[in-house]
């Protein structure tokens, strides 16, 4: 069993805003399977469905991104799975917009969202990332107001194509595990 969980903040308000773009593609995705039917249930938007015969649940929590850790450990005590199994995607404000970067473990790089779920899961940092840039504030705006702001034209075009991007990178995550995935998927360096 695989348990990918996109991050971002319930509501209408929020669902274009930059700090969404793990709902996004957590969406995305459900789209990709042809799922439509999303139950309510440990505090999150949950969809099934299976892939080469594993099962997977594509999770958005609905407990706001800094508590998104209450519902993935309300899912794991159910569901009893390892945590190399949980693959959690979210936007990064130290990659320009856009860019996607693919992780196997480690902090959460001062990611609230991605805090509170190794707080929730007892410290437990052993979990694949799916970083999604969002660039940082401009000048004179707060993170949170960056974060919390729509996509400007310029940028918008930039997040659906790292979406779509994302989209086989996921699957070979689900197929091949998240270090094959990182060598076909994360961006090289290019050599002087």
């Amino acid at each position: 069993m695989k348990i990918f969980v996109g991050l971002g903040n319930p509501g209408a308000e929020y669902a274009n805003t930059k700090h969404n773009v793990g709902f996004m593609l957590a969406d995305r995705l459900a789209k990709e399977f042809n799922i439509t039917n999303w139950r309510n249930n440990f505090n999150a938007l949950i969809a099934e469905t299976f892939f080469e015969g594993e099962k997977i649940l594509i999770v958005k929590p609905q407990t706001f991104m800094n508590l998104s850790g209450e519902a993935v450990e309300e899912i794991k005590n159910f569901y009893k799975f390892d945590v190399s199994n949980l693959i959690v995607a979210h936007d990064d404000l130290d990659l320009p917009v856009g860019t996607i970067r693919l992780r196997p473990k480690g902090s959460s790089g001062g990611h609230k969202g991605v805090e509170s779920i190794i707080y929730h899961l007892a410290w437990e940092q052993n979990f694949p990332r799916v970083r999604i840039g969002i660039g940082r504030p401009p000048e004179n705006w707060s993170v949170n107001s960056h974060v919390l702001s729509n996509f400007n034209s310029e940028d918008a075009p930039k997040i659906a194509a790292a979406i779509e991007d994302l989209v086989p990178a996921v699957l070979c995550i689900f197929r091949e595990g998240i270090d094959i995935a990182m060598n076909k998927f994360n961006p090289r360096k290019v050599k002087d």
